[in-house]
């Protein structure tokens, strides 16, 4: 019972902690990358604190739930964007033995419910009683719709490799030359998870100049703040997810198995920053075209080379 115990505190420390730094990281390495200082007086070295800070501003904002609002709903749909990523950690190993529940379905279940933390967006745009809400919970319903198949079918190839659904059994049987192997379905669950975050280029259901904020244009105080550390919080587990099913969690020489996932975690979470950066907002079309057109097709080539590849060896 206390290594449980033990095992839940360590996934919140993380939950918690993690999305701060790569929050903060972001405020970093944007201004470097746009050649200006970014936060520099929050905690005096280097605005360390401006996460801290950013946090006791939304403390002290006022609540405000419109009168013309679904107050039930409105109130829940940001716990539904954020918990389900806390469940998520939960069956994700980070070391050889080391995941608080270890699950033989665990992609299943991984893939389930990550699905259900996008239905906070949906459920804050029907509820908000804003034209642009509704409008960001549609474009937000659209792309589940079409980033979902592609992100599956690339899990699915690596689930068919290693032969089974267990988020350990996967990294257990991985080898070195599955990079090569599975880097186009990597790639495509990479981008996929991305859109599924509405992360830059890929964030259509907020498009500030078109929509305001979509679905979070009627938030304020915690309840907006929860709404952002949700999307930090999915950067976190969405490098979590790859680094164990495509580069191979733990494995790595020299270092400890946990230190090797924090790094590959880390430097996914560099590219997902730095992606934000690189690329401009798609439009509608063209987010459902590569989606379609490009991610669908690329993942069914990924499993039909797993399966010559399987029956090869």
């Amino acid at each position: 019972m206390l290594e449980v115990v033990l095992s839940f505190v360590v996934i919140l420390v993380v939950f918690l902690v993690l999305p701060l730094i790569v929050g903060q990281t972001e405020h970093k390495v944007m201004a470097h990358m746009q050649s200006r200082l970014g936060p520099m007086y929050a905690g005096r070295f280097h605005g360390w604190a401006q996460l801290i800070a950013d946090g006791v501003k939304f403390a002290q904002k006022e609540d405000i739930i419109p009168a013309a609002a679904d107050r039930r709903i409105f109130m829940i749909a940001p716990g539904v964007a954020l918990v389900p990523y806390l469940l998520v950690l939960i069956v994700i190993p980070i070391d050889r033995g080391r995941a608080a529940v270890d699950l033989d379905l665990g992609l299943f279940f991984v893939l389930a419910v990550m699905g259900v933390g996008v239905l906070g967006s949906i459920m804050a745009g029907w509820a908000s009683a804003n034209k642009y809400s509704v409008l960001g919970g549609m474009r937000s319903a659209a792309q589940l719709m079409s980033y979902e198949l592609p992100l599956v079918l690339a899990a699915s190839s690596v689930a068919m490799a290693a032969g089974t659904l267990s988020l350990s059994g996967i990294v257990e049987v991985w080898q070195w030359w599955w990079l090569p192997w599975q880097a186009i379905g990597g790639i495509v669950f990479f981008v996929a998870g991305l859109a599924e975050l509405r992360r830059p280029p890929f964030d259509m259901p907020i498009a500030e100049s078109e929509i305001i904020m979509g679905p979070m244009t009627e938030y304020t105080g915690m309840r907006f703040a929860l709404f952002m550390l949700s999307e930090y919080v999915g950067i976190v587990v969405l490098s979590f997810l790859t680094t164990v099913l495509f580069l191979g969690g733990w494995h790595g020489p020299f270092l400890p198995g946990w230190l090797w996932t924090l790094l590959k975690v880390f430097f996914l979470s560099f590219v997902v920053i730095w992606l934000r950066v690189t690329y401009p907002r798609l439009r509608e079309d063209q987010l459902q075209k590569l989606a379609w057109a490009v991610l669908v097709p690329l993942a069914l080539v990924q499993l039909a080379l797993t399966g010559l590849i399987k029956v090869l060896i």
